[in-house]
């Protein structure tokens, strides 16, 4: 089993800065790719961004520019840094692993507030 713990959220002011982490634990022997996904009341969940080993990345037009994500050396930890926080950016966000059989795997979520 693997599990997903994200931290890192809060609330914030519009133009602040929050950095997400999640970190994954249990029988791991290798971890294809962690990303980022948020869902915001009433909206569909939604890719932020995502990671892959290789260290290839995919952000969403709506956050380009803003975050970046990155892998710590572990390879089991994935950040999401958040600059230049919007009110639309608000949401529950969700950490994902696939790993190396290609099982998905996700986080219980933590909560952004961007105040305006």
């Amino acid at each position: 089993q693997v599990q997903l713990v994200e931290s890192g959220g809060g609330l914030v002011q519009a133009g602040g800065s929050l950095r997400l982490s999640c970190t994954a634990s249990g029988s791991i022997f290798s971890i294809n790719a962690m990303g980022w996904y948020r869902q915001a009341p009433g909206k569909q969940r939604e890719l932020v961004a995502t990671i892959t080993g290789v260290e290839s990345t995919i952000y969403a037009d709506s956050v380009k520019g803003r975050f970046t994500i990155s892998r710590g050396n572990a390879k089991n930890t994935v950040y999401l840094q958040m600059n230049s926080l919007e009110p639309e950016d608000t949401g529950t966000y969700y950490c994902k692993a696939v790993v190396s059989d290609f099982r998905t795997y996700w986080g219980q979520g933590t909560q952004v507030t961007v105040s305006s």
